[in-house]
């Protein structure tokens, strides 16, 4: 309908221009004036220009102008669209409804997804059919509809390339550290062990693990000491106790004579003089 009304409103145009053409003697474009009867005529395009339409369409007058439709297109030539037309007869019913083949569209999935079994789009692991662009320094995580090149623990991204961390410069052991690629180690002093957590270290009690005084052993942080029992004194390594000779020290620790023993001493007396309380001095017997 609003074809038609347009078509009826350029014919009503050209009616109008050409009454007044009587004066003026011009139509609007696609008529022409008819100076017998001073109305507009439309013209036929389709066979006034030649090869109005080309190839496989054909052209279809109008009223004012021309159609270039396919030859396939049915044409149905209303007498509603003659101006000089009093009869108006109904428009022929419509015939059965071509039957047009289906055509189906292949699916079109976004990037990063493809058809599966079910024609349903589906994410494409990129990391599993090595479709990625990942170096050879790095590893491919799948992601819905894409991935991403990450690093593995231990290594930072620079520059699209993975470097190793030295995690020894970030104070991650307590005492003592040792970078490896990818990852670090850390150890601990003599005297210590590390603990659980492979990090932290813990005093070795070497008194209760292993004493290896020979008398007594008294533990320090990271350490030990030994000592020995009065009598006895220290040797150069630091773990064994000898006999201290007391008599050499002083002659005058007894009386009478000196007599060494394995940690003390003792002294005696001639015959005739017992010991005194002392256990120094003598004195004659009465």
């Amino acid at each position: 309908m609003q074809g038609l009304k347009r078509i009826l409103t350029a014919f009503t145009l050209a009616v109008c221009l050409s009454s007044l053409g009587k004066a003026q003697q011009q139509c609007t474009n696609g008529f022409d004036l008819d100076r017998a009867s001073g109305q507009c005529l439309d013209i036929d395009e389709c066979r006034t220009i030649p090869e109005a339409c080309r190839g496989d369409m054909v052209c279809v007058n109008q009223n004012g102008g021309y159609l270039c439709v396919p030859r396939t297109n049915p044409v149905y030539r209303s007498p509603y669209l003659n101006p000089y037309s009093n009869i108006y007869p109904p428009p022929p019913a419509p015939g059965p409804v071509p039957n047009y083949p289906t055509v189906t569209r292949p699916l079109m999935c976004r990037f990063g997804y493809q058809l599966d079994e079910n024609n349903q789009c589906a994410d494409v692991d990129e990391c599993a059919s090595d479709s990625h662009q990942c170096n050879p320094t790095q590893i491919c995580i799948n992601t819905e509809g894409g991935y991403t090149c990450s690093c593995t623990e231990g290594y930072w991204l620079l520059e699209g390339q993975c470097l190793d961390i030295d995690e020894c410069r970030y104070g991650y052991c307590q005492q003592l550290c040792a970078n490896v690629p990818g990852s670090y180690s850390c150890t601990c002093n003599p005297g210590f062990t590390l603990n659980d957590d492979g990090r932290s270290c813990q005093d070795v009690n070497e008194c209760t693990s292993e004493n290896p005084c020979t008398q007594t052993c008294v533990n320090t942080y990271g350490s030990f000491l030994c000592r020995c029992e009065p009598g006895y004194e220290l040797e150069a390594d630091g773990v064994n106790c000898s006999d201290m000779d007391e008599c050499s020290f002083s002659e005058f620790l007894c009386q009478h004579e000196c007599v060494n023993a394995p940690g003390s001493y003792y002294c005696i007396c001639p015959s005739g003089y017992n010991l005194l309380d002392d256990s120094r001095s003598c004195q004659g017997k009465n």
